[in-house]
């Protein structure tokens, strides 16, 4: 793949390296970011919008947008907050639209599974969370947390994000970041936080990776790219 060795491990290369090679003209070179973030962000996404078509969507709309904007894209940040930030916004802006179309039902759910929180959690056995259905468990158990505590909590204890990193792509200050990781902690109560696995959580199969890829390549073949 271009100037990079096929057979190397996609976290073995240098955001700043790739995409100074893509600036070159060497569109494929993009296939490198998209492999090394895929799964982020679609942990990301799925801690937004619980919908892997939907988060399929999104991912597809930001990594087009982020390419479009590479040229604009200046080291003031990590390259992957400001991709995390074009993903979110995309996250937020489907389910806005989606919310609308449905007449605002996805707000009444939120509203529902919020005064529920506490009661669902009391009422889930403590041996479904040592079972082989431990992964679900806690992505149920994630789904049901308000969105600003549950994103909070996928960014710092999932993909560990530093506080600042957080802070940055959120927008918000470091005392909110740290406020909201406690409280989603509080209300996956001790015994669930102390079980959560990354690699079991949102999990990114091969083939939806995949997919995204062809997708996105797809997109920029069409002329004007």
């Amino acid at each position: 793949m271009s100037q990079f060795d096929k057979n190397a491990q996609v976290h073995d290369f240098h955001d700043g390296d790739i995409i100074a090679q893509i600036l070159t003209g060497d569109k494929k070179a993009f296939e490198l970011l998209m492999r090394k973030y895929n799964s982020r962000l679609y942990k990301i996404g799925m801690a937004i919008i619980n919908e892997p078509a939907g988060v399929e969507d999104a991912m597809q709309t930001a990594y087009i947008k982020a390419y479009e904007h590479l040229s604009q894209f200046e080291n003031k940040a990590h390259f992957n907050t400001w991709l995390t930030r074009i993903l979110i916004n995309e996250c937020l802006l489907y389910l806005k639209k989606k919310q609308h179309a449905a007449g605002m039902k996805e707000q009444r759910n939120i509203e529902m599974v919020q005064e529920g929180v506490e009661s669902n959690a009391a009422k889930s056995p403590i041996n479904l969370l040592i079972n082989k259905e431990l992964g679900l468990a806690l992505e149920n158990a994630l789904i049901q947390l308000p969105e600003k505590y549950r994103l909070v909590f996928v960014l710092r204890e999932m993909e560990d994000m530093s506080i600042a990193e957080t802070r940055d792509v959120l927008g918000i200050t470091e005392v909110n970041v740290k406020v909201r990781l406690n409280r989603a902690k509080a209300m996956l109560r001790n015994t669930l936080a102390s079980y959560y696995k990354k690699d079991n959580i949102f999990e990114l199969h091969l083939s939806r990776c995949d997919k995204i890829v062809h997708t996105v390549f797809q997109m920029l073949d069409n002329p004007g790219f």
